[in-house]
């Protein structure tokens, strides 16, 4: 039930300690942050093409069991989400797209809340696990979109008289985080 969460928590914490050692890529908590969420999302968005006979992470029937009635073309709605996921996974590591990314992504995730609903609401199974709870999926969808928010709207830093802080400036300043 935690693992997503975990695959955005530590990578996350280790970006930051990064920074915290001197790594100017990793300098601030939102690049940190935008970087633990494509982590998160390179793992989920490449389970959406995983074929049904590989255990270790949720595969594409998985996925595709969780695709609400009402939404047509299951099959095609998950690869669909996972090249989004991937995509988004992308634009937030790199700096100049940070921002339209990690917006992007806030509503892919706002967009992906019936699914996960439906998915727990009708106890579907992940690769024959206990089906996640509803009072779990949505807190954990919230916690994604806040993270993709968090990264987006940290991208432009507030003005404050005229200037950035120093971390921001230096961390922003690098071509390629």
């Amino acid at each position: 039930m935690f693992e997503t969460l975990l695959l955005l928590t530590i990578p996350t914490l280790l970006f930051r300690l990064l920074g915290a050692v001197g790594v100017a890529r990793f300098a601030t908590w939102r690049v940190a942050a935008a970087h633990g969420l494509a982590f998160m999302l390179l793992m989920t968005g490449t389970s959406h093409f995983m074929p049904n006979s590989v255990p270790v992470l949720p595969h594409h029937g998985d996925l595709a069991r969780m695709v609400p009635p009402f939404v047509p073309f299951p099959d095609f709605m998950v690869y669909l989400t996972g090249v989004l996921e991937l995509a988004g996974a992308l634009g937030l590591v790199l700096a100049r797209f940070r921002r339209p990314a990690g917006l992007a992504l806030a509503a892919l995730f706002v967009l992906l809340l019936p699914a996960n609903i439906y998915a727990a609401v009708d106890h579907i199974p992940f690769d024959g696990s206990a089906a996640t709870p509803l009072w779990f999926r949505i807190p954990e969808q919230l916690v994604y979109i806040a993270v993709a928010l968090f990264a987006a709207l940290g991208t432009y830093s507030r003005v404050t008289k005229g200037s950035r802080s120093m971390i921001e400036n230096r961390a922003e300043s690098v071509p390629w985080t």
